[in-house]
């Protein structure tokens, strides 16, 4: 959660909910139509206004959001005095059930979804599916439908970065649906729907109005744009639909901003005209690509705008160009501001990430900046956006005196038990940080269990490995080869030669545990 004044932040509505109740069934495959089709519609709302009840609409509706639920097996560590000065007595006492080693707990999750077809697609967020805990593994998807029936169902296709996953029930039959709506007629003050199953009540219905359209909460990525609702939404929602007064889908609820995790009137749904294309490429298994620029951006606040003479609001500031990257090429600079990507404006509503994202990889854009108090036009080719995990990756800064305990669970457990220490691949902005080379060649220990013979050598994070018994080590896994190698000729220490900051590369002797 990012804390804002009096701990208000923006907090995923995760995953808490339960079965609903029974309504009604599909009719053969025939003679469906949609649960939210017009010729129904007419007959359950008025033209005009809100209905007088919400109750008929509800009862059409219904039938076609859905509990998901899933389980996971997460890997944990069996010595629970991990990286305190008991860890090495405890593991020669055996370490209790296991001997130390890493064991398997499962672990679950819920959340809310629609099914768009007959034949069994659902759509959800894509946090309700993938494991947050980067060591669990998804091992099943159970979806509940509203009358208690469950069925397995299978992951077709999931999106990081919009928080979007396609999933397809394992049964023959005909289920009710819905369609998307247009997001973009939406308008501040339209009433809407919310039906979802928020901790763990099952199917639960709550009214509002839109607050705002086109909401940037600040959080950055291609699509921090989102219409903001004062209907009731709470963790468990996640995933379930946003509707109009005609039934139709135009969000999806996907986030809150809270001081308790509870709802407090202000809740966010991704835009049907933002998900409804890339849902139908994901169920169609195709690979959702998106432009690329390769540079951090921070919005013109009031303090920013003062320094440079601009108005609020108007524009980025380019604070970091990747390297090598398209907006490198291009002759874009740290201290620019953008104010213009394709002939559009670039606002607070309309950020680059989100103009860029939504053009295709290759096209030649147009950007307009500002350089020194100068307007200058360049010419980009756009590159394709990395996954969104390598993006978090590039955009994470590395400190290499930092105090970092080790943290069981966010490296190869393989290298954490064998040599006591915490790894990560080197990248340009930790080889900056390292004041190495950004062609430097090795991966780069971020932690350092401190009873490990490793700390005993006198290794520390921000060392950099470049080779395991002579063989170069410039990724994670030929680091794992090697000691996978070492074990098998059952070795009891491992030869890296290792590079730290101002001192030549030196070779130290690790015990294999």
């Amino acid at each position: 959660m990012n804390k804002v004044r009096y701990v208000y932040g923006l907090t995923s509505a995760l995953l808490v909910g339960g079965a609903a109740i029974s309504l009604i069934t599909g009719s053969p495959l025939g003679a469906q139509v949609a649960q939210n089709d017009d010729a129904v519609m007419d007959r359950v709302v008025p033209v005009a206004g809100a209905p007088a009840s919400f109750a008929d609409l509800t009862a059409q509706l219904q039938p076609a959001v859905v509990n998901i639920a899933t389980r996971q097996r997460v890997e944990v560590a069996n010595n629970p005095f991990a990286g305190t000065p008991f860890a090495e007595l405890f593991n020669r006492r055996g370490g209790g059930e296991g001997g130390g080693q890493p064991q398997t707990r499962e672990a679950q999750s819920l959340g809310s979804g629609f099914i768009i077809s007959a034949d069994g697609y659902v759509v959800t967020n894509n946090h309700v599916i993938s494991p947050p805990d980067t060591r669990a593994k998804l091992e099943s998807i159970t979806i509940t439908l509203p009358d208690g029936t469950e069925y397995e169902a299978d992951l077709v296709g999931a999106d990081a970065a919009s928080d979007l996953a396609v999933l397809k029930i394992r049964a023959n039959r005909t289920f009710p649906f819905v369609r998307f709506g247009d997001s973009s007629a939406a308008r501040v003050g339209d009433w809407v729907v919310a039906i979802g199953n928020p901790f763990g009540l099952g199917g639960t219905v709550t009214s509002g109005i839109i607050s705002a359209v086109y909401r940037n909460t600040g959080q950055g990525g291609p699509y921090d744009r989102f219409l903001q609702t004062d209907a009731s939404i709470n963790r468990g929602n996640s995933g379930g639909p946003l509707f109009d007064m005609r039934g139709n889908v135009i969000g999806i609820n996907n986030a809150i901003f809270s001081p308790s995790g509870g709802s407090v009137g202000i809740g966010f749904a991704i835009p049907a005209e933002i998900a409804a294309p890339i849902v139908e490429k994901l169920r169609e298994g195709r690979e959702i690509e998106r432009g690329y620029l390769g540079v951090g951006l921070a919005p013109i606040d009031e303090d920013f705008a003062a320094s440079l003479g601009l108005p609020k609001r108007r524009g980025e500031l380019v604070q970091t160009v990747q390297d090598d990257s398209p907006a490198a090429r291009a002759g874009l600079k740290p201290g620019d501001v953008v104010t213009k990507v394709n002939g559009k404006d670039v606002t607070s509503d309309q950020t680059v990430s989100f103009l860029v994202a939504n053009l295709q990889p290759g096209a030649k854009v147009p950007v307009e900046l500002l350089r020194s108090g100068e307007k200058l036009a360049l010419s980009v080719t756009l590159g394709k956006r990395p996954p969104e995990a390598e993006l978090l990756q590039q955009g994470q800064t590395f400190d290499p005196d930092a105090e970092e305990p080790m943290a069981p669970g966010t490296s190869d457990s393989t290298i954490e038990q064998k040599l006591g220490m915490q790894v990560t691949p080197m990248t340009a902005a930790i080889a900056r940080s390292l004041g190495v080379p950004a062609d430097t060649k090795g991966v780069v220990i971020a932690a350092v269990d401190p009873n490990s013979d490793a700390a005993r050598k006198g290794l520390r994070r921000g060392d950099i490995i470049l080779s395991a018994n002579y063989q170069p080590t410039a990724t994670v896994e030929e680091l794992l080869a090697q000691i996978t190698a070492a074990t098998t000729e059952k070795r009891e220490a491992l030869l890296l030669r290792i590079q730290r900051r101002t001192q030549p590369p030196a070779f130290v002797a690790v015990r294999i545990r």
